[in-house]
């Protein structure tokens, strides 16, 4: 035991392998949480743009349920990293248990509008093609039923990560990828369920995986607690907490995906080719934006421990390693969206006239890409110690202004390139606000 808390304790060793060895599972797990969605889009694209467009639209539901999930997993981040820094895992093991609580009753209020409301949902998008919409409303119905056990993955994802071990959830994730990949093109082609087919793969696959994540925290020789228990007493004062913390975070991601579904509505007037090409362009510009959450994420977990632990200068200098490793990782993306997005949008998407349309949204959002790394680290070192109001703060202004110069852009003679424009604009000054708010910050608590 005293090697493995020796392997996960965050507050001693070499900074940039400690930062590494929790970040790199992370992003793995973004970025498999990409996949998912690539693999639909992928199976999906040899049916049609159409089936494109119903999956892409489903799948902004599916993003605003994570603002939700966000409330109970960045509670038990930041409460159990923080404690496990003080050396309180009594403390740790309840932020964790009240954090499942509260992910759970989440997770039901939310699942349920899917199934019952899911034709009302698909018709916010106003699509011009009947199609489209129903195979939408069917998508909500299927993901709408398993949806609290997603979040219930969440929570125990987020205990593993402040605990240092952020490898089992990686593990985990990946073999829930690996099912996902096998019965997708079973579901979508074979038994020729289109849509249907990727909605059922996917909660069959995300099932798979809230199983083992139960198992795991259970039995696994890694775990972060010896005894765990779905049985335990509520703490209000720590769900006060979780939900003090959490609530901006949540309303964050709340908020932008909400704004983006009022974009994507601009988008669906010039047509469902239009929705579609924006999908799979969104998911190739996630390699930046789920790789830099990732690392925020670990940043969040170094922070929390040291932060509880005392000690300032480590986080200093794991917020400045952090910030050249994004800037390297997302000068990289930026030129790869840029020189090599027609041949990547081709992979999902190989009908000509979509990927000319592709390749101009990687080329307007390539200018995004480095500021959004760079906000990952700003926002990873304010949530590490418990200050979540402001990268949220900053994130839900602009974000509020991206739909109204969206729709003022497209009316112009850019039409849906100002759709585009405008979201590449706001994303590029929500990361510069975010970072510079931080050094601000930093420097006059420093004088």
């Amino acid at each position: 035991m005293s090697e493995r808390a020796d392997k996960y304790n965050l507050t001693e060793g070499g900074i940039l392998h400690k930062l590494l060895v929790i970040a790199v599972p992370i992003m793995g797990t973004q970025f498999m949480q990409m996949a998912y969605n690539l693999t639909d889009m992928f199976w999906l694209g040899r049916v049609g743009s159409e089936a494109v467009a119903s999956a892409g639209a489903a799948g902004m539901y599916m993003w605003l349920s994570f603002g939700f999930l966000l409330i109970g997993r960045m509670g038990a981040e930041i409460g159990v990293s923080q404690s496990l820094g003080r050396g309180d895992k009594k403390a740790a093991l309840s932020f964790s248990q009240n954090s499942l609580l509260v992910a759970l009753i989440l997770g039901t209020l939310f699942g349920l509008p899917l199934v019952i409301f899911n034709r009302e949902l698909a018709g916010f998008f106003r699509f011009r093609e009947p199609g489209v919409a129903a195979d939408t409303a069917a998508y909500l119905a299927i993901v709408g039923i398993p949806m609290p056990m997603l979040f219930i993955s969440g929570v125990i994802t987020g205990t593993f990560n402040a605990s240092g071990n952020s490898r089992t959830p990686f593990i985990l994730n990946a073999l829930g990828l690996a099912a996902n990949v096998i019965l997708d093109p079973v579901f979508i082609l074979v038994l020729g369920m289109g849509v249907k087919g990727a909605a059922a793969a996917t909660v069959i696959s995300q099932l798979l995986v809230c199983a083992l994540m139960v198992a795991a925290i259970f039995l696994f020789k890694d775990r972060p607690f010896e005894r765990y228990s779905f049985r335990f007493a509520v703490d209000r004062h720590r769900i006060k907490l979780i939900i003090r913390w959490a609530a901006p975070i949540g309303l964050e991601s709340i908020l932008f995906c909400f704004l983006s579904m009022v974009t994507s509505r601009i988008e669906a007037g010039f047509g469902a080719g239009a929705v579609a090409a924006s999908k799979v362009g969104s998911q190739l510009e996630s390699l930046s934006w789920l790789i830099g959450g990732g690392f925020g994420s670990a940043l969040v977990a170094f922070i929390g421990q040291n932060y509880g632990a005392g000690k300032t200068e480590r986080i200093r200098q794991g917020v400045k390693i952090s910030a050249l490793v994004m800037a390297a990782w997302g000068t990289l993306v930026t030129l790869l969206l840029w020189f090599a997005g027609g041949f990547l949008f081709s992979f999902f998407l190989p009908d000509p006239a979509m990927v000319a349309l592709g390749i101009p949204y990687l080329r307007i959002l390539s200018f995004a890409q480095l500021p959004m790394n760079m906000e990952a680290v700003g926002a990873g070192a304010f949530k590490g110690t418990g200050r979540t109001l402001q990268p949220s703060l900053a994130s839900i202004a602009t974000n509020a202004v991206r739909p109204v110069l969206a729709w003022a852009l497209s009316r112009t003679a850019l039409g849906l390139y100002g759709v585009w424009i405008g979201v590449s604009i706001t994303a590029l000054v929500r990361g510069v606000w975010v970072c510079l708010w931080y050094v601000l910050t930093e420097r006059r608590g420093n004088r």
